[in-house]
């Protein structure tokens, strides 16, 4: 008996991955050495109990056909039920999902709910433009990058802070006894500093810069926003942020910034706990304000609703109409004000925290302005993720045009530190690009690193070789590369704060800087690297990313073991399998590859 069903091969499925509201889906069930006596097709919409039923015609020996046109935007779950009839007794089976790709034939109906295939179907494909589904991005957290002061001074020292000696000291927090921060810790970058350095980053081949926070806040990082419409004094003025717009787009690099809209600081202008804007200014100070409707008080003025339980952080109401016409009003807006002063794109801050509503809405009033991008801070799987109890549709067409993808960031330090098989990995990362729509897929900002997690350094134990490997690799993916500051020179840290340190000029990995300088040009001389589309084949501790355009391949394979290993392509098995990539590989049949070797084949 033999009964199989691949949805990452197009003869089982047709088309592979996402795909438009109103387009047949054609299906394919082989059944061989069975006498089947009837096959269905059941398809859940989200959320339904009750499930369309197709029926699967035999069309061919052993070769069971149906077509399925979903009418409706969103996620669709589906499976088959098979009944076939052995010793002269009707026999009920199903066959559903296992981990991706290939399913697993079950009696036990328990295990449909949680074992379906996903389809994921969408209203309208976003259309990033180019200069981002291009690009090589760059992400600065300022007050880590360079002082661009002559003599290094720091301007407009907040109130109880302290600023390092060196700039080579760990960063670190003093804390109250309650845990919550004493004193904020500065270095003293800003944005003249990052001005200074342009020139570094066109020679890094970085075409976009994206920066964390840098509206007038009280902490380091500015994630507790004080003013939306004003820049941090210690970063610069309002005068220095156009230079900087001016000087980046005049070196070819656009400008994405951060955009926390979830929460604010507790000693906001709109919240102002500690008094900081006025005596009676603030919804903490004044139930008359205009900002008060935007909180949730439980006992005025000392608690209120806050991000994850964190004092420092009140939460904003996203259903207000005034808040909503503050942040994306037509005109006179926060999203308005800084794009007509040339940013080219937003990075949304804890997505999940906003309302499908509100962020359709960014992304209306980016349609204004030419070729903006929005790019959501989400962690997992974007096409099924669920927050407070709700399925997202991040992937719909109307929200985000892409996500930062921290699954690929975890698929590369598990296969770089032989935490998962291979084959498992490459299962995680293939189910990635099955569920979201192309375009998106193609538009998520792959990253090994960023502010919230450990340095790619760290996370590889202190392998600079494995550093060079995770660049290559994220370099050879789908999407745009983003590069954490400080990464491409051996940048260490573990979890916040020590993620955070200054980079380290003149102490730089060179060795590793001119590594990733190649491979970033190396991404963006070859074609098939930024438009390709994606297999992965993985096998006996071999891993490799297959990429196709038309007539062009190109394939980076990696030993992902510590021990060397002889190569054999037919030893792999091939994901999402329109072309057999494998027969490239076989040129390389009996080589021996070194621990953790990467090699790339091209055609």
């Amino acid at each position: 008996m033999y009964i199989h069903f691949d949805p990452w091969q197009e003869k089982h499925k047709k088309p592979f991955g996402a795909i438009k509201v109103g387009r047949p889906v054609e299906f394919m069930l082989e059944a061989y050495d069975i006498d089947i006596t009837s096959a269905e097709l059941y398809v859940y919409g989200d959320g339904k109990l009750i499930p369309e039923i197709v029926m699967l015609e035999n069309k061919s020996p052993g070769r069971f056909y149906a077509t399925y046109t979903p009418q409706k935007s969103g996620l669709y779950f589906y499976y088959f039920k098979l009944v076939s009839r052995q010793n002269e007794q009707e026999l009920v089976q199903y066959y559903c999902a296992a981990q991706g790709g290939v399913g697993q034939l079950t009696s036990s109906s328990e295990l449909l709910e949680s074992h379906s295939y996903q389809l994921t179907c969408y209203e309208t494909e976003v259309k990033a433009p180019k200069w981002y589904q291009n690009g090589i991005c760059y992400q600065i957290f300022p007050d880590r990058f360079y002082n661009g002061n002559l003599t290094g001074y720091i301007d407009n020292k907040k109130p109880n802070i302290f600023i390092y000696g060196r700039k080579s000291d760990r960063p670190m927090y003093i804390r109250k006894k309650d845990g919550s921060i004493a004193r904020w810790d500065f270095y003293g970058g800003n944005l003249k500093g990052i001005i200074k350095k342009i020139p570094y980053l066109q020679r890094l081949g970085v075409t976009i810069v994206y920066l964390n926070p840098i509206f007038e806040a009280t902490s380091n990082h500015r994630y507790d926003t004080n003013d939306y419409l004003k820049i941090d004094s210690m970063l610069g003025t309002e005068k220095i942020f156009r230079e900087l717009v001016t000087k980046l787009h005049q070196a070819n690099i656009k400008l994405i910034l951060d955009g926390v809209f979830s929460h604010v600081g507790k000693n906001s202008r709109y919240f102002n706990a500690g008094g900081l804007y006025g005596e009676h200014a603030g919804a903490a100070r004044d139930q008359k304000s205009p900002y008060y409707p935007w909180f949730s008080f439980e006992h005025y003025p000392d608690q209120y609703r806050s991000w994850w339980g964190i004092s420092d952080l009140p939460v904003v109401d996203k259903n207000d109409p005034n808040f909503q016409k503050f942040i994306y009003g037509e005109n006179e807006s926060v999203l308005a004000k800084w794009n007509r002063v040339g940013v080219d794109g937003w990075r949304l801050d804890v997505a999940d925290e906003l309302p499908g509503s509100f962020i359709q809405n960014i992304k209306k009033n980016l349609t204004r302005y030419k070729e903006r991008v929005l790019i959501g801070e989400v962690w997992e799987d974007a096409s099924n993720k669920i927050t407070y109890n709700k399925r997202r549709h991040y992937v719909n067409g109307d929200e985000l045009d892409g996500v930062m993808n921290y699954p690929l960031r975890k698929a590369i330090i598990a296969l770089l530190n032989e935490e998962e098989p291979v084959e498992t990995i490459a299962k995680t990362l293939m189910q990635l690009r099955e569920n979201y729509p192309l375009e998106f897929y193609k538009n998520s900002l792959n990253n090994i690193g960023t502010h919230d997690t450990k340095r790619i350094l760290t996370a590889l134990q202190g392998d600079e070789h494995k550093v060079e490997l995770a660049f290559a690799l994220m370099l050879m993916f789908p999407g745009v590369p983003c590069i954490y500051y400080g990464d491409e020179v051996g940048l260490a840290g573990e979890s916040d704060p020590d993620n955070r340190r200054f980079y380290p000029w003149g102490r730089e990995n060179e060795t590793l800087l001119a590594k990733v300088k190649q491979l970033v040009a190396k991404r963006k001389a070859t074609d098939v690297l930024v438009d390709g589309e994606l297999t992965l084949l993985a096998g006996e501790n071999f891993f490799a990313v297959g990429r196709y355009l038309g007539t062009k391949k190109y394939i980076y394979l990696v030993n992902a073991s510590a021990r060397p290993n002889d190569f054999y392509a037919d030893k792999l098995q091939q994901y999402h399998d329109e072309l057999n990539l494998r027969a490239l590989l076989t040129k390389l049949n009996g080589k021996t590859l070194a621990p953790f070797e990467g090699i790339d084949v091209e055609v």
